[in-house]
């Protein structure tokens, strides 16, 4: 069992100001897998005050010091690897291909962007003449949730640590194995005292007063919209930098040509992957009218090749979903679908066969879907499909921009009318055609899916501030 009561603060594993155990459930079989303990407000102002300390010697680092603290880095993740894939699968339920492969995978991937930009970001520049100078924003507050644990931490601290920000790190208290490993990682690279802080809690317990915290210059926050809107509203009062990946609700526009019956399959497939809870899952799949009973038949077909179980079983493609809570909302969700007259195609509400423990969802698939029932508007974060028919390209692309959401969005069609269309959707990130994400690509999106970019070059942006400095080269 992994025992992680303690925090991370000033380049030190400490007690908490008040321990206050919570056990760490494995969504797989219900079973206590760890113990962390919920910090508060004392906590997180001795974290704060520890990266207010550190920040006047690391932000004047120099770019070669950064670099080797984020290389060695990422020796020592590539050799824990294993070690963080199995605490991925065991907190949130990713089966062992996708916790060893995407899910851990993207830890040492951020890190590694990060050295490969900071070799050649532009920290100065002139113009005229004024000298324009990028400094670090200051002292982070990085709030991260549970069903990308590594990646949205690695995504955050690599990019602050790069700029020569210091910080304070609170996971998700459903999903902390990964973050506590992740802490242990940058310790034995030999991060300085203080630059680096974890604080594990909840969100009233750690991220009000981090959000709110006067000695915080920035937080940055990935998870829902709704928590993301009390962050902004409590980092207000300081007028602190907030910047947030929030939730999504993307639409898959299936167009008529050649390729639609792959489409249809992959897309639907692409929909449970992670067990549906990724912020920019392809949840809403457009097909043409005329098509929509082909697509039915080809997504039921699609749901049915999913192998739900045991993480670690062989041949599971679906784990569990993180938590009761979760669910518990889902299964609530599937029940309104159904109630508001969508045709279940696929799955429905329950256990899935055969299963008597754990969280496990269905691959569910509704048809009929249009875009004012609440499984169309509301974020299902489950493996649950919505497919909707429309008549025209323009009524497509109408659709798929009404929604308060603008994250991700998908297209498949020839590649000429696919772009066009691209370039009409109020999205932060439009996939073409199946592509998947880079780790040099802008990460965030419009709307009510959030502010600012994460990944690679764009991510660096947020944690610095600009100084102009006139008259420098007269």
């Amino acid at each position: 069992m992994f025992d992680y009561r303690k925090f991370y603060i000033d380049g030190a594993w400490v007690e908490p100001a008040a321990p206050r155990d919570l056990d760490v459930i494995d969504p797989s079989n219900e079973q206590v897998v760890g113990v962390i303990s919920l910090g508060g407000t004392a906590d997180v102002d001795r974290a704060v005050a520890a990266a207010q300390r550190a920040f006047p010697a690391w932000s004047q680092s120099t770019r070669e010091e950064r670099i080797a603290l984020l290389e060695r880095a990422v020796a020592i993740y590539k050799r824990r690897r294993e070690d963080m894939a199995r605490a991925i699968a065991h907190e949130m339920g990713a089966p062992w291909w996708l916790a060893k492969g995407s899910q851990a995978g993207c830890g040492s991937g951020h890190l590694a962007t990060a050295v490969e930009v900071l070799k050649n970001f532009s920290f100065e520049e002139m113009q005229g003449n004024t000298r324009i100078v990028r400094e670090p924003v200051g002292v982070c507050a990085l709030i991260t949730p549970w069903n990308w644990p590594i990646n949205q931490i690695a995504c955050k601290v690599a990019p602050a640590l790069a700029t020569g920000c210091t910080m304070v790190l609170k996971p998700s208290e459903i999903a902390p194995l990964s973050g506590y490993i992740f802490a242990e990682i940058l310790h034995e690279a030999g991060v300085p005292a203080g630059v680096f802080n974890l604080v594990n809690g909840d969100g009233p317990g750690v991220g009000a007063p981090l959000s709110a915290h006067p000695g915080i210059d920035m937080v940055s926050f990935t998870g829902s919209t709704r928590a993301g809107v009390l962050i902004a509203k409590a980092a207000a009062d300081t007028v602190k930098r907030v910047t947030q990946e929030l939730g999504g609700k993307s639409p898959n526009i299936i167009l008529d040509y050649a390729g639609f019956a792959d489409a249809v399959y992959a897309g639907t497939r692409s929909c449970f992957y992670n067990t549906g809870q990724s912020c920019n899952a392809p949840t809403r799949m457009l097909v043409p009218a005329a098509r929509h009973a082909e697509a039915l038949e080809i997504a039921a077909r699609a749901a049915a090749a999913e192998v739900v179980g045991d993480p670690f079983a062989e041949g599971t493609t679906i784990g569990p979903v993180v938590s009761d809570v979760q669910w518990k909302k889902i299964q609530g969700l599937i029940e309104k679908g159904i109630a508001e007259g969508a045709q279940l195609v696929a799955g429905g509400p329950g256990l899935p066969e055969g299963i008597t423990s754990g969280y496990f969802v269905r691959p569910t698939v509704f048809g009929g879907v249009n875009n004012q029932m609440t499984i169309a508007r509301e974020e299902i974060f489950g493996p649950v499909l919505s497919i909707l028919p429309y008549g025209s390209v323009d009524e497509a692309v109408a659709i798929a921009n009404d929604t308060p959401y603008g994250l991700s969005s998908y297209i498949s069609g020839e590649p000429e009318e696919a772009r066009a269309v691209g370039a009409r959707l109020r999205t932060g990130m439009v996939h073409l055609n199946g592509a998947g994400t880079e780790f040099n690509s802008p990460f965030g999106g419009y709307k009510q899916s959030g502010n600012g970019r994460e990944w690679g070059e764009w991510g660096f942006h947020d944690f610095v501030e600009i100084k102009a400095m006139m008259g420098y080269g007269a």
